[in-house]
């Protein structure tokens, strides 16, 4: 059988070897910067080490809820019973009462812009039956989104020796939220909430101050110190910060803006292909058709040093004969992505379409001209 190996060039000209970017210093004991679309990591430090989360916490307390809502387990407008264990919760707190109704909707605003603790445990007990079998189902969702590093004793991030994250798999949780539950992430950017006529203000102060960030969620404990994980859209792109271990309210706004601006500053986001856009037509034998459009199966992004997108390449390898019966999301080759002369990712090519068998004299044909090249 022989190999054909065809070349697609995506982007041109190839520039030289990448620029060192700027050191990056920042007050926290780990943190992380992602970009959202890549998945790539722009700056670090300590990023898998296991850290308590105080309230960073309620993110997964939000997932296990947005999923159960998904599901249809439970509704929005759902009466759900406060327990004397929910009311008593320490911590901060929305003042739900025993004696007073509250909906599943008023709940997650209690959990995600008022960070109250009596709002995770009265959801917990709605959905598991108790605080220790949502902790189970958090710690399952965990593992599925690849939070190696994670384990949860509670739904509202209360220090426990056997309670930790660290920055690399919340930036991981984070970023699942924005994909899985789009329709609820807006909540995320609401500066204030009333409940029980009460009043409190989101603790993310960069909601304020920094008109790109639209969420997400803050968290303090004695042993956690003060923790942000951020989330800023600008233009076509969307960061994720995880600052874990700062000193002060201040300190956790300030070192999470200094990561933004450097991931905003200093890359950019390259979105080369579309998930199903065709980017060439191959030779395809003995099938209804000469000719088969391959792609990808997702969006292709890449986070690049400023300045250098128009230096990214694409290499497009197949083996040959492609013999039909092909399916639709059948791998058929690959394209490597080489900047500045180095390969920096490889991703499989896909069949966008089913091309089903010749005929009889189509098959017959194609197999004497197969003979001849």
């Amino acid at each position: 059988m022989k190999q054909f190996i065809f070349f697609l060039f995506l982007l041109m000209p190839v520039f030289p070897a990448w620029s060192q970017q700027p050191e990056l210093a920042i007050a926290a004991k780990s943190f992380i910067l992602t970009d959202f679309h890549s998945n790539q990591t722009l700056a670090e430090s300590n990023p898998h080490e296991r850290l308590d989360p105080a309230s960073l916490t309620k993110l997964m307390t939000a997932y296990v809820v947005f999923s159960a809502l998904k599901q249809e387990r439970i509704k929005p407008d759902q009466i759900v019973p406060v327990s004397k264990k929910a009311w008593r919760t320490a911590g901060s707190r929305m003042f739900i009462e025993p004696n007073k109704q509250v909906t599943v909707d008023e709940l997650i605003h209690g959990v995600i812009v008022q960070s109250g603790n009596d709002a995770c445990v009265a959801l917990a007990e709605l959905i598991a039956g108790s605080e220790d079998l949502l902790a189970h189902m958090m710690n399952e969702e965990a593992k599925r989104l690849g939070m190696h590093n994670t384990h949860f004793t509670n739904s509202t991030g209360l220090t426990h020796p056997d309670h930790y994250s660290t920055a690399y798999d919340l930036a991981l949780l984070a970023a699942a939220i924005i994909r899985d539950f789009p329709e609820y992430y807006p909540l995320y950017s609401l500066r204030e909430y009333t409940y029980n006529g009460i009043t409190q203000q989101n603790r993310n102060r960069l909601l304020w101050t920094d008109p790109n960030v639209d969420g997400m969620k803050t968290g303090w404990t004695e042993a956690a110190g003060y923790c942000l994980v951020t989330s800023a859209k600008r233009d076509h792109r969307r960061l994720i910060s995880v600052v874990m271990g700062t000193a002060s309210p201040n300190a956790r706004s300030i070192e999470s803006q200094r990561l933004l601006n450097y991931g905003f500053q200093f890359f950019d986001t390259a979105h080369p292909y579309k998930k199903d856009q065709p980017v060439a037509n191959v030779q395809i034998w003995k099938g209804a058709q000469n000719k088969l459009k391959v792609g990808f199966d997702q969006d292709i992004y890449f986070s690049l040093p400023k300045g250098k997108v128009d230096g990214l390449k694409a290499r497009m390898e197949y083996r040959q004969p492609l013999v039909a019966p092909i399916n639709r999301g059948q791998e058929v080759g690959m394209v490597k992505f080489i900047l500045d002369g180095q390969e920096i990712a490889t991703y499989p090519l896909v069949a966008l379409e089913t091309v089903d068998t010749a005929n009889f004299f189509g098959r017959a044909w194609d197999n004497l001209k197969m003979l001849f090249n």
